[in-house]
């Protein structure tokens, strides 16, 4: 047995364990409905396996929970609480080598936590956010409505760790595609891929009443410069649409005189998959241009044939700042593209976590 797989015996089951080793030792500094999401988190951190995306947002939510709830200086303890639970539940398989195996990656993952908990910020480690809209425009994109139960504090481009319980421990970054709400719903688009088993789940599995937990958010590389009121050209492939149709809310919030143009990358015009949020959008404001680029539809407008980033430096104004999001191919070599066709480097704007 790997240590993978004695995790795996213990997740659904091993929870209770933890929390009442952590009680006996009188470490209970940690509310008791925070438990199981602690121990999925740590035992999905030791095991490893994750994308380093997927690792970043773990440990951003661990990060916050030791310091949010003072557990750095019992971080042996709990350690120790984690190991117990998961030994227990992986009878009789269990065996010496598999312990001194699980000791050593608990070791790294109590590094990697620490250092985390140095960098994390002040506030909630996960608020539960309830789904109340679940559409799905195509085959392998939901566009999910959640209903945080308090306000989720994010701004236009961060991104945001999600955790469904049907994944334990497994946290993958968001971006919201809408600036703050009064109502304080968030909208999250998500595209289901092979390797992505939260983002399966989030398509294909998740409905309305059910819960997610959202962690802090964090600043992606997408935010705008409140300083600034520079022109934005704005260039969208897949669900990397989310975080950039979040900024043009943010200038409809407030409209400064800047000229938006939103290049939105698809494949067909099938695959455009926010067509009717696009259209009322570019209805309801004349500073906003939205141009489809479609890259294998050859029924589409000559204009609107190709691939987003080069349709979208036929609209690109001199002095205007650029932003880029969208999945890993299209990402790469775009920052060299953009320098060769003059956009300098301070005008470029490219997400920092994979936020697909």
């Amino acid at each position: 047995m790997s240590i993978a797989a004695a995790w795996e015996t213990a997740v659904e089951r091993g929870a209770n364990d933890f929390w009442c080793t952590l009680e006996d030792r009188r470490l209970g500094l940690l509310p008791e409905r925070d438990a199981p999401l602690l121990f999925a988190a740590l035992g999905r951190l030791t095991v490893g396996g994750d994308d380093p995306a997927g690792r970043a947002a773990l440990l951003a939510v661990l990060g916050r929970a030791y310091r949010r709830h003072g557990l750095l200086p019992h971080a042996a303890t709990i350690g120790d609480a984690l190991l117990a639970a998961v030994a227990r539940h992986a009878r009789p398989l269990w065996t010496s080598r598999l312990a001194d195996a699980w000791e050593r990656a608990g070791r790294r993952a109590d590094e990697a936590v620490r250092r985390a908990a140095a960098r994390a910020g002040d506030g909630p480690a996960w608020c539960p956010a309830e789904v109340i809209g679940h559409d799905r425009p195509c085959d392998t994109i939901a566009i999910l409505t959640v209903r945080p139960w308090q306000r989720l504090p994010h701004q236009p481009g961060q991104a945001v760790p999600v955790c469904t319980p049907r994944r334990p421990g497994r946290w993958r970054w968001l971006s919201p595609a809408n600036a703050p709400r009064p109502d304080g719903t968030v909208e999250l688009h998500v595209r289901a891929i092979a390797a992505g088993a939260v983002a399966h789940s989030l398509v294909h599995d998740v409905r309305p009443g059910e819960l997610l937990h959202l962690g802090p958010p964090r600043d992606a590389g997408l935010r705008l410069d409140p300083s600034a009121r520079r022109d934005l050209l704005l260039v969208a492939g897949g669900t990397g649409l989310a975080p950039l149709r979040a900024l043009v809310e943010q200038v409809a919030a407030a409209p400064d005189g800047r000229r938006v143009t939103l290049v939105v990358g698809a494949r067909t015009f099938a695959d455009l998959y926010d067509a009717s949020a696009l259209d009322k959008l570019q209805r309801a404001h004349d500073w906003l241009t939205v141009v489809p680029a479609f890259s294998h539809d050859p029924a589409a407008e000559p204009a609107e044939q190709g691939d987003a980033l080069t349709i979208a430096l036929d609209h690109r104004r001199p002095d205007g700042d650029v932003y880029v999001c969208g999945p890993p191919p299209m990402l790469a070599g775009v920052r060299l593209r953009l320098l060769a066709a003059g956009v300098p480097a301070e005008r470029i704007h490219l997400p920092t976590v994979m936020v697909l």
